[in-house]
């Protein structure tokens, strides 16, 4: 195993070039954090009948999920146990049975090897169905509609794996009625490492006013002052980082900021607000209102107001495969839901404005390491650690304005607890970054 232990430095301000290259660490985050981690799988709202399912991947593994006919979701690798090929070469649908189209062995909903052909005459009885059932996800588990999985039985429950994260995030899961995710998904190809996109969403507040300049002016959105980034300002906003990787920046007031005709949705959060007030207390109805860029350890991001919700699924340390849903409130009338649907795509689908923005610049972020040399080098991400710390009443770590990269050291922090190979036991145990200085 590689030492990390001088790839990521100084409380995660700085990382070493190699862990966006080199193929030696790729193979390790294969093995330490994507057979570890909970990864984002599906909404709920997507399999709702007994026999629905899609397909995704945990890491490069290919998985089934699947509801069964309880009412449960189980998962497991979309790979026949007989010779190893897809079986299942859909995308989602509803099924009885899921059939290799190579020999024909079928497997059950919940993954247990049903049929084989010429069990009698070939195999002679003798062949331990239970042995070849299709390898299941270790744990599945639904956080307020959103469902995740992991390979690892010895992992926390999902809940302690999100942590002061879902505190947040019920901000928006907690609307009366829930959320759903509004599909099928926008795919496209970034030749990128997966942790670029993720830095980008869940900290990245500095590049709005630079790279998507253009885009903020032609869209007439409210952000477009911050073209140019002569100015800003740092009680706009905050950024958050919480224990295991998750964080997010918001800026107030902002949640319509990107949709260019954003009437009808203001007047919806002004009828939702104080639903929320109610519900969840001052400071989330204030969150309910914000724009919010936000990323889920490890590869899960989106943006609430634009309501863009991504997965970077790594192909490899140089490709990611995205895809992209929009996030509705379940009860938002139907003509709302387009209108998001709509903006979602002219700005962060696969030709939004400012998706190509930031994909040509992950790409170049990426690629420049090819070089011997300048891989050997560093990358720093320390902007605002002076300016972090505790806050009276909000969890994590609070850092002062939009722009900074609190959440992105908080998540390089687990990225390297999780790639010494430590156990989750041993990680939990030991001393949280905690400096000692209160942000208002």
């Amino acid at each position: 195993m590689k030492d990390v232990t001088k790839l990521i430095l100084e409380d995660g301000a700085v990382q070493d070039r190699r862990i966006y290259w080199d193929q030696d660490i790729y193979e390790q985050e294969l093995e330490q954090i994507f057979a570890r981690a909970w990864q984002f799988l599906a909404h709920e709202s997507q399999i709702p009948n007994a026999g629905d399912f899609i397909t995704t991947r945990m890491g490069e593994d290919n998985v089934i999920v699947a509801r069964q006919p309880d009412g449960k979701i189980k998962a497991f690798i979309n790979s026949c146990p007989h010779r190893g090929n897809v079986v299942c070469h859909a995308d989602t649908g509803n099924a009885r049975a899921f059939t290799c189209a190579y020999h024909g062995w079928a497997f059950g909903l919940d993954g247990e090897l049903a049929t084989v052909p010429l069990e009698h005459d070939a195999y002679y009885d003798a062949i331990e169905r239970p042995r070849y059932a299709m390898h299941p996800v270790a744990k599945v588990e639904s956080y307020k509609g959103l469902v995740f999985g992991t390979f690892d039985a010895g992992a926390p429950s999902l809940r302690d794996y999100l942590g002061d994260m879902a505190w947040y995030m019920d901000t928006f899961l907690d609307v009366p009625g829930g959320i759903e995710l509004l599909g099928p998904p926008m795919k496209s190809i970034l030749n990128c490492n997966w942790k670029v996109p993720v830095e980008n969403f869940i900290a990245d507040g500095y590049h709005v006013g630079w790279a998507h300049a253009a885009a903020l002016k032609a869209i007439e959105s409210p952000l477009s002052p911050l073209a140019g980034n002569q100015a800003y300002d740092v009680n706009s906003g905050l950024q958050v980082a919480t224990r295991g990787g998750h964080g997010f920046g918001v800026i107030w007031d902002a949640a319509a900021a990107i949709h260019p005709d954003g009437g009808a949705y203001r007047e919806w959060l002004a009828k939702r607000t104080p639903i929320m007030r109610e519900r969840l207390g001052e400071w989330r109805s204030r969150f309910y209102n914000g724009h919010w860029d936000a990323s889920i350890f490890p590869n899960c991001s989106f943006l609430y107001g634009t309501n863009t919700w991504k997965l970077w699924l790594p192909m490899g340390p140089h490709n990611i495969e995205v895809w992209t849903w929009t996030l509705v409130e379940k009860d938002m009338p139907a003509e709302l839901k387009q209108m998001m649907v709509a903006t979602n795509m002219m700005t962060f689908g696969t030709a939004g404005m400012l998706e190509t923005d930031d994909g040509e610049n992950m790409e170049q972020c990426t690629g420049s390491n090819r070089g011997w040399v300048t891989r050997r080098g560093k990358l720093y991400s320390g902007m605002g650690q002076v300016r972090e710390g505790v806050h009276a009443e909000l969890p994590g770590i609070v850092g002062k304005g939009i722009v900074c990269e609190t959440s992105n050291r908080g998540f390089y922090r687990r990225w390297a607890e999780l790639m010494s190979g430590r156990s989750w036991e041993e990680i939990s145990r030991e001393p949280h970054y905690a400096p000692n200085r209160e942000v208002a």
